[in-house]
């Protein structure tokens, strides 16, 4: 049994905001389980994290089957001997009206986005109860899922179940110890945005249409969100539980 300061696992680690986010928690001296259904993408952020001094282990997990996600909450608690982070970060996303996206689409954004947190709230608790309580969920939302983004009809919807999620776990379990929260970041220049960008026939055009819409004049890096998962699965967040905390450049005040 190891056991080595925080142990925290992320979801979707393989790219993007979910690796950001795992060696953000790694340098800051957490054991990170970084899971991801692409095993490549996966294996290569935990190299990389222990090619840098600290504590990872990859784990291959689907999110959206229930018992692949128990499973691996139970193996990462029996070799580190706990669990006290959990990151639902794991996302897909596709573009279409609700007239245009067909129930496949539906079907896998509501079961990745939406029953992977669900999944992973659920085990993660299970696992945090049983050792008595205590421990922070950091769910990764999205302003799609406050606003009416357009042609995003099924990521709309399944980012806002996520929201709701987290403010019906945090009520629950606030009593446990257990802070659940949420991140809902805005443009973020992810390997996601960058597919969208690199599919457009004038990326540059759309690059820059992209970042005109915040505020702020330019889109979020996949770090500036694993700053705040940082804070939110961090005892400076010891009363913080049920918030939503929005990450967009200003894209949603206007």
């Amino acid at each position: 049994m190891i056991k080595k300061s925080k142990i925290a696992l992320v979801t979707g680690a393989g790219s993007g905001i979910g690796e950001a986010i795992a060696k953000k928690l790694s340098g800051a001296g957490m054991t990170v389980a970084v899971c991801d259904i692409d095993e490549q993408g996966g294996r290569r952020v935990a190299e990389e994290i222990i090619a840098q001094g600290h504590t990872a282990k990859f784990y291959a997990l689907d999110v959206t089957r229930e018992a692949e996600m128990a499973a691996v909450i139970e193996q990462v608690a029996a070799e580190y001997g706990r669990l006290d982070i959990m990151v639902n970060n794991a996302g897909v996303g596709k573009a279409g009206t609700v007239i245009e996206q067909t129930e496949a689409d539906w079907d896998l954004m509501m079961n990745v986005n939406a029953k992977g947190a669900f999944f992973g709230c659920k085990y993660a608790i299970k696992q945090m109860l049983k050792q008595g309580g205590g421990g922070a969920i950091v769910n990764i939302a999205s302003v799609a899922g406050m606003v009416g983004v357009l042609n995003r009809a099924g990521y709309c919807a399944s980012k806002a179940a996520i929201v709701g999620l987290t403010k019906s776990a945090a009520s629950d379990f606030a009593e446990q110890g257990i802070r659940v929260n949420a991140i809902s970041p805005g443009t973020i220049a992810s390997p996601w945005i960058q597919k969208i960008l690199s599919d457009n026939p004038n990326p540059e055009a759309a690059r820059t249409q992209m970042e005109q819409r915040q505020p702020i004049g330019r889109m979020g890096t996949p770090e500036e969100i694993a700053n705040l998962a940082l804070f939110l699965a961090s005892e400076e967040a010891s009363f913080i539980t049920g918030s939503n905390y929005v990450a967009d450049g200003g894209l949603t005040v206007r």
